[in-house]
């Protein structure tokens, strides 16, 4: 390695996205901005444009408790086929937006051993006798505790594995936001749209979706890779009040369509 002079520019920061240059005697705050890469996607009767080089897609909750059939759904007695109709379109869209540069964030439960970030009234939602299989407690299956960080359950299904490069956040309650590092993640990588996917739609995806509304990002919920296995006239009123309040809602083939066409 070649020594640098103490006046060369060094970069200082997470992410080149947004990033100082600085040395002994200067300090370069301007940030370079990428060329903006528009797509276009159609939500029912208009179209919708968005920069490929602001965007990130959040994929939340793919993980082996509520998508596997030895997972935590499942043994409640939940038909998680519901929750696995978005593997195969994330895994045609994934490395897709990964070659265009687009941040993979994987935002999943992933609670402390010890519970201490929890209170009660999240643990009875999932315990509300205090004797069922609850968050932290062993599954019967296999011993590994629901939706506790680094265990199989938390993991993202294996078919979904995530790369080097994408981003993994533990969330603690049904919105991304409250009590963790997310919204400073996506403005460390300079976001400003965020393209929504994963489970469950009509909870931990619309809860995440809200607040990144309610803090300046603009949303997208890709149809075809969210889900929930909550009645179907729960994802039918997800989708009204994410077109009616917060966003808009697409298709991932309009995005492999445009970054196919050289977007």
């Amino acid at each position: 390695m070649t020594d640098l002079s103490p006046d060369t520019p060094l970069p200082l920061g997470a992410t080149p996205r947004n990033a100082w240059h600085v040395s002994k005697s200067s300090v370069d705050m301007t940030r370079s901005q990428p060329p903006v890469r528009p797509v276009t996607l159609r939500d029912r009767d208009r179209t919708v444009t968005i920069d490929l080089s602001r965007t990130a897609i959040i994929v939340i909750d793919m993980q082996n408790d509520f998508c596997h059939g030895d997972g935590w759904l499942a043994q409640l007695g939940v038909d998680v086929s519901p929750a696995r109709a978005q593997i195969a379109p994330l895994q045609a869209l994934l490395p897709e937006l990964r070659a265009q540069d687009v941040p993979v964030i994987w935002l999943n439960w992933g609670n402390r051993p010890d519970r201490m970030n929890l209170p009660p009234s999240v643990l009875h939602v999932y315990d509300p006798d205090g004797r069922s299989t609850g968050i932290g407690k062993p599954l019967p299956s296999n011993g590994s505790h629901v939706l506790e960080e680094g265990s199989w359950a938390a993991a993202v299904v294996d078919e979904l594995a995530p790369e080097p490069g994408d981003i993994a956040v533990s969330k603690y309650r049904m919105s991304g936001f409250q009590d963790t590092e997310l919204d400073s993640i996506l403005r460390n990588l300079s976001i400003t749209t965020v393209l929504f996917a994963g489970v469950n739609a009509d909870q931990c995806v619309l809860c995440t979706l809200q607040d990144a509304n309610f803090l300046g990002y603009d949303v997208i919920m890709l149809e075809d890779c969210s889900g929930t296995t909550s009645p179907g006239y729960c994802m039918d009123a997800t989708l009204y009040n994410v077109r009616q309040c917060f966003g808009f809602v697409g298709d991932s083939k309009d995005i492999l369509k445009a970054i196919g066409d050289g977007a």
